[in-house]
């Protein structure tokens, strides 16, 4: 079952995240499908970029969003 969810990149105590597409059972920063889009939350205004056309043709195949992506992609649009 593939999911949309968060990995962690960035430096120590400095954290950006990847909105990637991977399967469940992976590791959080394990093997990935696809890049869809980044998160940085030290940004002055939270900077979110997102794929709208790539998370909308993965949640058509069937990918779950995780809660976090969920919310990110509401405040994206």
């Amino acid at each position: 079952m593939l999911t949309i969810r968060l990995t962690r990149m960035g430096k120590k105590k400095n954290p950006a995240y990847r909105v990637v597409v991977i399967e469940k059972s992976h590791a959080r920063d394990g093997r990935f499908v696809e890049v869809l889009g980044n998160y940085n939350p030290k940004h002055d205004a939270d900077c979110i970029h997102l794929d709208k056309e790539k998370y909308n043709y993965w949640i058509s195949r069937g990918a779950q969003p995780s809660q976090t992506v969920k919310s990110l992609a509401r405040k994206v649009g």
